[in-house]
């Protein structure tokens, strides 16, 4: 199979590593888009949204041979939507309203094929995702370390100091911000995911090969 080049139109230092990982050519051109949500906007169609305005935002800075390649990823609690906090005492709040509590992490993918520049072709990735009961104490050191400030949700999964999820059994890389086995579903690309994943991340997936068969597993 060719292996296709792509644009990334994202400004995520993950999403760049994580696409390394993948071996795969590519540049990086970050969209700059109004990421509002609409009103009464529910998770799902918010991200695919994104996602796809991002692609299309991209496009015009893509060569010809060059797939573009989109995300977003936004956390949701119930309906209420978390996108990345505005300050310190934002984020306290988030990491406060998401403890020892499950919540949703949906991140969407959407990409331009250079043989089908009309074309927008999206996929998603839901995951319920289980907070522990971190302290008041550790809420305040990983606030103060900054990690916090530029995810949404106000927290990284793979922080090896706070880690904040226990029990999670779906898609770790899609909580990072890129679902690494849709995203192969999605552009017909081949990798072998659960191995990255499991040397990258120390996560022994039990969805890959499913999520890679076609079911809508997150």
């Amino acid at each position: 199979m060719e292996k296709r080049n792509f644009l990334l139109a994202s400004n995520s230092p993950r999403r760049r590593e994580m696409l390394g990982w993948l071996g795969w050519q590519f540049t990086v051109c970050p969209a700059n888009i109004d990421e509002s949500p609409l009103p009464g906007e529910a998770p799902e169609p918010y991200v695919l949204r994104l996602a796809g305005s991002k692609a299309l935002a991209a496009l015009s800075n893509a060569e010809a041979h060059q797939t573009v390649l989109a995300a977003d990823t936004i956390v949701a609690d119930g309906d209420v939507l978390l996108g990345k906090p505005a300050n310190a005492a934002e984020a306290a709040a988030m990491l406060r309203q998401l403890r020892g509590r499950s919540h949703t992490v949906c991140t969407a993918l959407a990409v331009i094929f250079p043989e089908d520049r009309a074309s927008v072709r999206r996929a998603i990735c839901v995951s319920q995702v289980p907070m522990r009961a971190y302290s008041e104490e550790e809420i305040e050191a990983y606030v103060t370390s900054g990690d916090p400030l530029d995810k949404a949700g106000a927290y990284a999964i793979q922080h090896s100091g706070f880690h904040p999820v226990e029990g999670f059994a779906g898609c770790f890389a899609s909580v990072m911000g890129l679902p690494l086995c849709h995203l192969l579903r999605l552009t017909g690309q081949t990798a072998d995911p659960y191995a990255i994943c499991k040397s990258k991340l120390g996560y022994d997936c039990p969805i890959s090969a499913a999520v890679l068969r076609g079911e809508a597993l997150g």
